[in-house]
Parts: C-alpha cells; sequence; structure tokens
C-alpha cells in the first residue's frame, strides 16, 4: 500500500465516479476513469464510454490539451499496452508529457498489462494501488475472468425482514417497492447473464430484461436452470426471445422438450451440477452471471461456494410462519463455523435496506 496524501485520494475517487459511468456499455472491457491534474486543478477528464470508442487516457489527456505537460494523472486501472480495438493508452500517455501517473490497480489481462514498466522506463513517477480495493470491486467481474472456469457469480435475493422470499401462500407479487426495482434493474444492465431456476419461472413467468434503466450495450441473455426443460414454450422468455437470449440449462435427460426449445429458438446446455453448468456458461462468453432466485438455485450456488457477492433487498414487512425461507435450501452452519461476510456496501431504496456481501 503507497504513503497516501489526501489529494490522491480524492482525485482518483473522482476517477472512480466517472468510471461507472461506463456501467453497461464496456463489457467485455472494463470500466475506466481518467483525471488530469496540475497545480491543484483538474484540467481534463474522461472515462471509457462504450466498448470499441476511446479508453478514459486518451480522453482525459486530449481535454487537458498542452496543460497535461508536467501534470499528474490520476487512473483507475493500469494503462494498456497492447493494440485493440483502440491504440494502446501507454504511449499516449508518455507522450503527453505527464510527470507522474497514480494508478489505482493494475491490468489482469496479460495481454494489456505492462503499461507501468513502460512509464517507469520513460522516467515518470508510478504510485500504484491508490483505492485499488474500490476499483478492483467496480471491476470485480473483469478480474474474475481471468481467475477462475466459471463466471462471476452475484445472488440477488429480496426478502421480509425475517427473511422469506415468498408467503406461506405462494402468492406472486412484489416484497420490495418501485424503487428497489428500478435498482435491481440498473444492476442487471451490468451482467452478462441474469439467471433464475425454472421453479421461479414455474410460479412467475418473468420477462428478465433490464427495464427502467438504462439499456445496456448487449442485452443480457436470460438462462433458466432447468433439469428436466420444463420451460414452456408460451412462456415470457421464449415469447420476447427476440429481444434478449433465452438459454436453457438442463440434465439431458428431456431429449424431446430440449429439442422443441432449440427450434424455439432457446440455446441449450447440457450439464450435470451446477459447478459444470456455470462452465459450461463461461465459455459461452458468459463471464457474469446475476441470479435472481429463487431458494433451489440460491441453496445450490451457496453450497458449491460459487457466490461471490450476495445482494439482499429487505423489505419492511413480516410474513411469518410456513413462508418461504430464502435461505431454506442453503447449506446448514453450527455457530462456531458459519463464515462471517464481509459487508461491501449498504444503501436505503424508498422503504428497502439493500445491502451487499462479499463471500470471496
Amino acid at each position: 500500500m503507497p504513503d497516501l496524501d489526501d489529494d490522491d485520494t480524492r482525485y482518483m475517487r473522482r476517477a472512480l465516479a466517472l468510471a461507472r459511468r461506463g456501467w453497461g456499455q464496456t463489457a467485455p472491457n472494463p470500466m475506466v476513469g481518467a483525471v488530469v491534474v496540475r497545480d491543484g486543478e483538474i484540467v481534463g477528464e474522461g472515462f471509457h464510454a462504450r466498448y470499441g470508442a476511446d479508453h478514459a487516457e486518451p480522453g482525459a489527456l486530449a481535454a487537458a490539451g498542452e496543460r497535461a505537460r508536467g501534470a499528474t494523472l490520476y487512473v483507475t486501472l493500469e494503462p494498456c499496452a497492447h493494440q485493440g480495438k483502440q491504440p494502446p493508452c501507454t504511449p499516449r500517455v508518455i507522450a503527453s508529457g505527464v510527470a507522474r501517473v497514480v494508478i489505482a490497480t493494475l491490468d489482469p489481462n496479460p495481454l494489456a498489462a505492462g503499461g507501468t514498466e513502460l512509464l517507469r522506463a520513460a522516467g515518470i513517477d508510478v504510485t500504484l494501488g491508490v483505492e485499488e480495493s474500490e476499483a478492483r470491486e467496480l471491476n470485480a467481474p473483469f478480474f474474475h475472468r481471468f481467475a477462475s472456469d466459471r463466471p462471476w457469480v452475484t445472488l440477488k435475493l429480496a426478502t421480509s425482514i425475517d427473511g422469506a422470499i415468498s408467503d406461506a401462500s405462494r402468492s406472486p407479487g412484489w416484497l420490495t417497492g418501485k424503487e428497489s426495482r428500478r435498482e435491481v434493474h440498473r444492476q442487471r444492465a451490468g451482467a452478462d447473464a441474469i439467471a433464475v431456476g425454472i421453479g421461479t419461472v414455474l410460479a412467475d413467468d418473468p420477462l428478465l430484461t433490464v427495464r427502467g434503466a438504462r439499456r445496456p450495450r448487449v442485452a443480457p441473455a436470460r438462462v433458466v436452470f432447468d433439469r428436466e426443460a420444463r420451460l414452456p414454450l408460451d412462456s415470457k422468455l421464449m415469447r420476447s426471445i427476440g429481444e434478449a437470449p433465452v438459454v436453457v440449462v438442463t440434465d439431458g435427460s428431456a431429449a424431446g422438450r430440449e429439442a422443441a426449445l432449440r427450434s424455439a429458438g432457446a440455446g441449450v446446455i447440457v450439464a450435470t451440477g451446477t459447478g459444470a453448468s456455470l462452465r459450461a456458461l463461461k465459455e459461452r462468453g458468459i463471464d457474469s452471471v446475476y441470479v435472481e432466485g429463487g431458494a433451489g438455485l440460491a441453496g445450490s450456488l451457496l453450497e458449491g461456494g460459487m457466490v461471490d457477492r450476495l445482494i439482499i433487498f429487505r423489505a419492511p414487512v413480516i410474513l411469518g410462519a410456513n413462508a418461504l425461507g430464502a435461505f431454506d435450501r442453503a447449506p446448514s452452519f453450527s455457530l462456531e463455523r458459519a463464515p462471517r461476510l464481509r459487508m461491501v456496501r449498504e444503501r436505503r431504496f424508498g422503504e428497502d435496506d439493500m445491502t451487499i456481501y462479499a463471500l470471496h
């Protein structure tokens, strides 16, 4: 950890705020923000707005112009050193004449990494690790892509105060308010896929698209974990297949129904077990999955240690006896052995409380 000063932290937080503007638009690239500071004044800002568009650093340096010479560049991810959709950023940073570069975190992509060494070789003062944990959290699925053979998994659950996801009668309806539901749609936009179990589909007939939020560059695939291929051909998912892909994960035991789903335009993955299913999704290019239930799928993912972030939206209601508990299918622990989860963030939406926990 570097010796930080208040200015470095403040300017890097500004760069992180800029990076977040690329939410849902930059994948498979990460979200990146950059700020150019000279004599205590921000003279240029930029962020990666969309996959294939300019990167953050050239945008910030172009805004600064000649004022970049001798200035400090703050950037949330190590400047890239390879030719992709855009030219490499590191030579442009060197050519700008900046005297110092402050980087939140190194790039995990071996094809793009190496910019830090090039900057130092050019005589530029480089500081690493300013707001590193926040920068890594912002792009957690991107970092995870280079460290795992399965997608990054976010499990979202809307619960009552007493931890239920449905009342005793299992009647459909909303636990949380419109503010929370709007936030869920925003979160969906940052994932490659939105996933549910077949029980949720049969009970609620969800659409699982992004609505009421900024439309993502690529619509997330809708994934149904459905061992026996029971997904109805007249479900909202299948009727809207032109809006976003539908992928059904089965165990291969219902060849006829699988064939019917394929004929109707769905992708079908045959895999045994949750782990194999997730690995198969990654092989299809899905690097992040936003799971919305139900209790069976949540329990399977938790039991397999395959949940990276748990998001709880807690509504101010009590559903009482015989309600369906969010963790009824989760593994059991003794009090002494129960893992303590790290809280990443908490926020209120209307009357609901949202808490994000890290499981890994």
